[in-house]
């Protein structure tokens, strides 16, 4: 067990990319959060953990399990609590279903199950009002359709990601995901059919190959950033109607609540 704790706490997106299967099944090992050294990753932990515990509940039948880091600490607490594993999991990405199907849960596919009992995610940054911006991991049209198809949507994150508006925090942009042909005509289009103008915009990069970012639609992702947010809800819905757009990260009005793991180990919850 000893030997598990340090790779558990260095580098989490490497270790789900190579071996997610040994990487979940060590999470069922490793020692309570206390011990760790990384506040960020004990943060994480907590607030999935408490996340878990008050909102999948064992009548639960199927459950939306969203994508990230953070998530997998939700995962990892699902697994500890065999009153659970009858439920069917609903990924919103490649990553997430990888997960549920090595840890030994259900799959479940949203066309299977459009209605499911709770969704629970991470996100990039949440406002006072409960509003997010996701999609830092190129699966904010999944997560999205997840979330909305869930009777309660639940976050998770750690308590970076707490502000009071969108665009404080998280300063790489707004997900903008389009139809590769039309990116150029998207980008274009930010900058003159749109009121808020966005201060940076470019087209996401891959860093382990050439070219964009290829999310699992086949889509492209622009990262739009507009500064601090005050109309978060005008401004998907006017970047929703141009033309090649095909989803954008940001969650207006979802969520019912936000799990936020401080960097002194208790866990800061806002309600809608």
């Amino acid at each position: 067990m000893a030997r598990l704790l340090p790779f558990f706490c260095s580098s989490l997106s490497s270790r789900l990319t190579a071996s997610p299967h040994f990487y979940l099944r060590s999470l069922t090992t490793l020692p309570l959060v206390h011990t760790m050294t990384d506040p960020v990753e004990s943060g994480k932990r907590i607030a999935a953990h408490q996340a878990v515990d008050e909102y999948i509940l064992p009548h639960h039948k199927a459950v939306g399990i969203g994508s990230g880091s953070t998530v997998v600490y939700a995962l990892e607490r699902i697994l500890q609590k065999p009153e659970l594993h009858h439920i069917v999991f609903i990924p919103t990405s490649f990553q997430s279903k990888i997960l549920i199907i090595d840890g030994g849960l259900k799959l479940g596919s949203i066309e299977q199950y459009t209605d499911l009992d709770v969704t629970i995610d991470g996100a990039d940054e949440v406002d006072a009002k409960l509003n997010a911006i996701k999609g830092g991991g190129a699966c904010q049209f999944q997560e999205k359709l997840v979330a909305e198809a869930a009777k309660k949507f639940v976050i998770i994150a750690d308590y970076r990601k707490k502000s009071e508006k969108l665009g404080t925090q998280w300063l790489r942009g707004v997900p903008i995901e389009v139809i590769p042909m039309s990116y150029k005509a998207v980008q274009q289009a930010l900058q003159t059919r749109i009121s808020a103008k966005p201060e940076t915009m470019a087209l996401r990069m891959a860093k382990m190959k050439a070219g964009p970012v290829v999310t699992d639609n086949g889509c492209f992702v622009i990262d739009a950033h507009f500064g601090p947010i005050a109309d978060p809800k005008s401004l998907l819905r006017d970047i929703k109607l141009i033309t090649g757009v095909v989803e954008v990260g940001l969650f207006c009005g979802m969520a019912e609540v936000a799990f936020f793991g401080m960097e002194d180990g208790n866990v800061s919850v806002l309600r809608s």
